[in-house]
C-alpha cells in the first residue's frame, strides 16, 4: 500500500502530507527534501509514515533524505539569506516603506526568495520587489504574517525559562481570551500574561478547560458554608491546593480542604432547610 507521511517546512513551519515513496524510510524529526509547489524544499518529518488505500491525486512527494551535499547547500542558503536579508534592509528603507521585516528564506534550489514582514496596514512594494528581483536574480514572494507568526520564527524563551510554544510545538494559533485568565485568577496585568509577542500568551488556554470543571467542586466566593466552627463567609479557593478560605464571624480567617467541607451539603442554604 502507497505510504504517506507529516511534513512541517518553511519557517512558518507549514504542515503537510506527502507520498513517501516504497524505497525511502524516514523517522520523527528527520530532515528531507520535498517538493513543493515553489520548487525542492527542506522539510523535518513531524511523524511515523501510514499507509493509505488511494494516494490523493494532488499530492507531493518526498525527493530523499538530505545528503552531506544537500547540508552544505543549506548552509550555504542560510548565509546567502543573511546577505539577502541586509540588502532587503536597505532597500526597505530607501523606499521608506511602513514594514518590519522579520526574516527571509530561499526554497532550497534558491528558485525563489520569500520576504517575511509585519506591518501596521497594507503596503505597496511593487516597487521593492522589483528592486529585489534585479538585485537577487529570482522569483519575489512578500509574506505579510502576524506578530504571533514573528515570535515563532524568530524563536526565543517565555517567562517559564522554555523555549516558546510556537516554535517547539504548537503547529496553529487558537484564540487566547481575557477571560481565560480571569477564570484561573492570574494577574491581568499585561506584563504577567503576555507573551514576547505582545499577545496574550498562548499557555493561558492549556489548563483552562480544567479550570471550568474543578470550580464546580467549589463554593462561590462571598458564599456563606457551616463548618464545626460556625458559620464562614467564602473569601478565596485554592484550586491548585484544593482549599477553601472562610472568614468566620468573629473576623478570623480559616482555611480548609475542600474535600472535608462536604459542600453543598452544608451551605448556609442547605443548612436552614
Amino acid at each position: 500500500m502507497p505510504k504517506i507521511v507529516q511534513i512541517a517546512y518553511r519557517k512558518l513551519k507549514e504542515v503537510g502530507y506527502f507520498h513517501l515513496p516504497d524505497h525511502l524510510e524516514l523517522n520523527t524529526s528527520e530532515e528531507c527534501l520535498i517538493d513543493t509547489e515553489n520548487g525542492l524544499e527542506v522539510g523535518s518529518v513531524l511523524s511515523l509514515p501510514r499507509s493509505v488505500e488511494t494516494m490523493p491525486a494532488d499530492i507531493r512527494k518526498v525527493i530523499r533524505k538530505l545528503s552531506r551535499e544537500d547540508r552544505n547547500q543549506v548552509i550555504f542558503n542560510q548565509k546567502k539569506e543573511e546577505e539577502a536579508f541586509r540588502s532587503c534592509v536597505e532597500k526597505v528603507e530607501d523606499r521608506e516603506l511602513n514594514m518590519k521585516l522579520v526574516t527571509v528564506e530561499y526554497t532550497f534550489s534558491r528558485s525563489k526568495l520569500f520576504i517575511y514582514y509585519t506591518a501596521p496596514e497594507r503596503v505597496d512594494f511593487r516597487e521593492l520587489v522589483k528592486d529585489l528581483a534585479y538585485i537577487f536574480k529570482t522569483r519575489i514572494e512578500m509574506c505579510q504574517v502576524g506578530v504571533r507568526d514573528e515570535a515563532k520564527m524568530v524563536g526565543g524563551f517565555g517567562c517559564c525559562g522554555r523555549r516558546l510554544c510556537c516554535v517547539t510545538f504548537l503547529k496553529d494559533f487558537k484564540p487566547v481570551t481575557i477571560d481565560m485568565a480571569k477564570e484561573q485568577e492570574l494577574s491581568l496585568a499585561s506584563s504577567k500574561i503576555s507573551g514576547v509577542c505582545g499577545r496574550l500568551m498562548c499557555c493561558l488556554s492549556y489548563e483552562y478547560t480544567f479550570y471550568q470543571e474543578e470550580k464546580k467542586r467549589y463554593p462561590e466566593v462571598d458564599s456563606k458554608l457551616k463548618v464545626k466552627e460556625g458559620l464562614g463567609k467564602v473569601r478565596g479557593i485554592n484550586i491548585l491546593r484544593q482549599t477553601v478560605t472562610l472568614e468566620m464571624e468573629d473576623g478570623t480567617t480559616r482555611e480548609y480542604k475542600v474535600a472535608d467541607l462536604n459542600w453543598p451539603k452544608n451551605s448556609e442554604k442547605e443548612a436552614k432547610k
